[in-house]
């Protein structure tokens, strides 16, 4: 222990005697380190941005979105991972060909039909305005079941969900985000209170925990804001605000009004519902549950595909291989920059062992082992590359917080990732050190004291 301690202390002499040398030789570790850290930092920032992602979804979800088609759209089209939209007409020219749309009787035969249905949401959004107190406020407001809670992971700050008789009698009851709770309740108690929707009057029994997402988190997977929004009862949706599916006299007179004066009432929304959020019980099968969802919803609307079909959670999975190649690429140029570090650090003590023969003599004739300047030498490199490690480290933390702020890339420095640049840093030097040392450990020391 006490001849490894002291040829410890003679490496450590030796880079000392030589600073500018050792920091110029570790120059290739400094930028393979930081690499490292920045491309660790930047992979793992887009796992947890996804991860987030699939939070805001839920997992193994199948969207179902109504779509309101222009004249001659609707043709045939399979459904696959991502999505099923519309495409070539297959009604008469200059009209769109009749379709029930989206509406709760695709819910039950969704049901019925599909195996392993953990939930179903359906989802009907009515852009109104909010009054109370004599504010009001342009908001949207959301029918929906409870299902539409949990597939979303959201929880209540105050109040309760809707109970049964709620849902299935219609009754005018309401969950308000905390957005809306913000403008109409700043300081008093929501709970009990009553918001006018549009021309109803709904009483409040919940305040929806604050959802923390970014805009553009937001965007990217086609969702709102849920802090903004009103949820009530879909039947109350339907009861008290407005339902599409509902055919009236005055509805079919405008229709008839139209049509003798040449007018095109496609452009309207006759979907009953907007969207609707399946759950299965096994994520092994989404891919085909989609295409089954494709095919009940294509018979049961007239052979009108007015919908699409996406899986979200299939889409992000895409994202993360994408992600992984990337990660991959730069996971290479790091190690390109590293490799290219460790053989400076070899070239280096390789000039290093011919400049310190006489040394390596005088060691010699003076009792020093092979294996004394084979570890002094080892210690040398080794040292060099943990200062190339520290300084990477270093310069790696920064450049990740100057990515993140510059790109708006979300960046997450981990502590095993400077583990493993240390790690890296102190093989290299193992590794490429070890020829020069056993060189230098060869040299004969009578050969070696001749050398001036």
């Amino acid at each position: 222990m006490q001849r490894t301690i002291f040829n410890f202390i003679l490496a450590t002499e030796g880079v000392a005697a030589n600073t500018l040398r050792a920091v110029l030789t570790a120059l290739g570790i400094v930028f393979g380190v930081a690499a490292v850290i920045a491309m660790l930092a930047i992979g793992t920032g887009a796992k947890q941005s996804i991860l987030d992602q699939m939070k805001l979804i839920g997992t193994n979800n199948i969207v179902i979105k109504s779509v309101v088609l222009k004249e001659g759209e609707g043709g045939e089209q399979t459904a696959n991972t991502a999505s099923t939209g519309s495409s070539n007409s297959n009604g008469k020219e200059g009209k769109r060909p009749w379709s029930p749309g989206l509406t709760m009787e695709d819910v039950r035969a969704i049901q019925k039909v599909l195996p392993g249905v953990e939930d179903i949401s359906p989802e009907v959004v009515q852009q109104t305005n909010l009054v109370q107190s004599g504010k009001t406020v342009k908001a949207k407001v959301v029918g929906i079941t409870n299902a539409f809670f949990k597939l979303n992971n959201l929880g209540l700050a105050e109040g309760n969900f809707f109970h049964q008789e709620h849902i299935e009698g219609g009754k005018p009851v309401c969950i308000i985000g905390q957005t809306v709770r913000t403008k109409f309740f700043p300081e008093t108690d929501p709970i009990g209170q009553w918001l006018k929707c549009g021309t109803a009057w709904m009483q409040i029994v919940g305040v929806l925990e604050k959802r923390v997402a970014s805009k553009e988190s937001l965007e990217n997977l086609g969702i709102r804001d849920y802090n903004s929004d009103v949820y009530i009862p879909v039947t109350t949706a339907m009861l008290r605000i407005k339902n599409r599916a509902r055919v009236t006299s005055e509805k079919i007179s405008q229709n008839d009004w139209d049509e003798e004066n040449g007018g095109n009432k496609d452009d309207e929304n006759y979907h009953q519902l907007d969207k609707l959020v399946v759950r299965l019980s096994d994520s092994g099968t989404l891919q085909v549950s989609a295409e089954v969802i494709a095919k009940i919803l294509k018979r049961r609307h007239k052979g009108l595909v007015d919908f699409e079909v996406e899986v979200p959670e299939l889409l992000l999975q895409q994202q993360q291989k994408t992600q992984d190649l990337f990660n991959w690429v730069l996971a290479a140029i790091a190690g390109i920059s590293l490799l290219v570090g460790g053989i400076g650090i070899m070239n280096i003590m390789l000039a290093s062992v011919l400049e310190r023969i006489k040394e390596i003599g005088v060691r010699r004739s003076l009792g020093a082992r092979e294996s004394d300047i084979v570890l002094q030498f080892l210690f040398e490199a080794v040292i060099i590359s943990l200062l190339g490690g520290v300084i990477g480290v270093g310069l790696g933390i920064l450049s990740a917080k100057l990515i993140a702020s510059a790109a708006d890339i979300p960046t997450v420095i981990s502590t095993w990732s400077i583990a493993l640049s240390f790690g890296v840093a102190a093989t290299i030097g193992l590794v490429f050190g070890l020829f020069p040392a056993r060189r230098a450990a060869k040299e004969d020391p009578i050969k070696a004291l001749r050398i001036e």
